[in-house]
């Protein structure tokens, strides 16, 4: 395995000293497809913005 395409690690989310996504860590390597599946309200959406910035 040689380098990822995009690695993240122990991403930490607040809102007003409260956090909604802790410890979130990602490896995607070359050519893989990758989804975020969960329950409404489970922080998907605001780890993929954190990760593409």
């Amino acid at each position: 395995m040689g380098e990822p395409l995009l690695q993240a690690q122990s991403l930490v989310k607040r809102y007003n000293g409260r956090a909604v996504v802790d410890g979130v860590s990602l490896r995607v390597e070359a050519s893989e497809i990758v989804g975020l599946l969960g329950r409404n309200g489970a922080g998907k959406t605001t780890s993929f913005r954190m990760v593409i910035g």
